[in-house]
């Protein structure tokens, strides 16, 4: 049996049971991820009582082994790579059950925007590089790849829905800041009008415990602006679900953005003067109107 080494942050506790490849320097191999004590047959309640986490799963390879010796032979090695088999279900109503949606169903939004942008022969107005990055969950993410004359990034990719988040599994659901702080104000308001005005459900949403392509390009020392737009995921990192209304609502604001008109002419410059620094709106709001009835809120009765 293997022990496993986890790559980025996925519990145990999903997988076990987890139907796996392992990738030798002789071939692959197929296998299952199992608690250290899978038989009730032979544990009984001890199986119950195994704690969570990796010390406590094995892989058990499809193939003769009952010694080290045997594992050599096959050609498995300490450091071989294993990969879980997401096991996708793509339901009728929408639905789409599997594990690694994360962020396998963002490069599925990237890709289907850049072929509805390509069949319509619109041109952007400025240069979009579409980047797809391999090492996001180990901490590279866009940290070398963007040239300096990029002004913006527009990171995509999970939003998690659970308790105590405003996240949705229907819609886009727009970041505000993540546990690496906030993201761009201007940026970020773009995209909740490019919603508002393209009738694309949104909510926006905080992610404490979460980070993305885009932390990495800021503490790489990237000048860029950034926002996060993101699918929502129920399970993230376990066994996940989404819509496709989602990812629909996800590509429609992409294509949106890649066509918009830049609004802020001074990221065109390397360096630039106070001519048209970007401010936030400062007009006084409307204190006077009753949200509940969209009317101005009566004076109280005096004496």
């Amino acid at each position: 049996r293997l022990e496993l080494v986890p790559i980025g942050h996925w519990s145990a506790r999903f997988s076990e049971g987890a139907r796996t490849t392992i990738f030798s320097e002789s071939g692959a191999y197929t296998g299952t991820i199992l608690p250290l004590k899978a038989s009730g047959h032979t544990y009984n309640t001890g199986v119950d009582e195994l704690p969570v986490g990796w010390p406590y799963v094995e892989l058990r390879v499809d193939a003769y082994s009952k010694s080290v010796d045997d594992l050599r032979r096959l050609g498995i090695d300490v450091g071989d790579f294993v990969s879980i088999d997401p096991a996708p279900e793509f339901l009728d109503n929408g639905f789409i059950v599997s594990r690694h949606l994360d962020n396998k169903a963002g490069v599925a939004v990237m890709l289907a925007a850049i072929k509805a942008l390509v069949e319509s022969g619109i041109e952007p107005t400025v240069d979009v590089f579409w980047l797809f990055t391999i090492a996001e969950e180990t901490g590279h993410g866009a940290q070398s790849i963007l040239t300096p004359d990029i002004a913006s990034l527009v990171a995509i990719d999970n939003g998690t829905t659970a308790p105590g988040q405003n996240s949705d599994e229907f819609g886009v659901t727009i970041a505000m800041a993540d546990q690496t702080g906030p993201f761009d104000f201007h940026l970020t308001r773009k995209m909740v009008q490019l919603c508002r005005d393209n009738d694309i459900k949104f909510q926006k949403d905080v992610f404490r415990f979460y980070r993305s392509d885009a932390a990495t390009a800021i503490e790489a020392g990237a000048d860029v602006r950034t926002a996060l737009i993101t699918f929502g995921v129920d399970a993230s990192h376990g066994y996940e679900r989404i819509h496709m209304h989602a990812l629909r609502s996800l590509a429609e604001l992409a294509t949106g953005y890649a066509l918009s008109p830049v609004e802020i002419q001074r990221d065109a410059r390397e360096f630039a003067d106070l001519k048209g620094f970007t401010r936030q709106p400062t007009a006084d709001a409307d204190q006077t109107l009753n949200p509940d009835i969209d009317e101005p809120v009566p004076e109280p009765a005096g004496e």
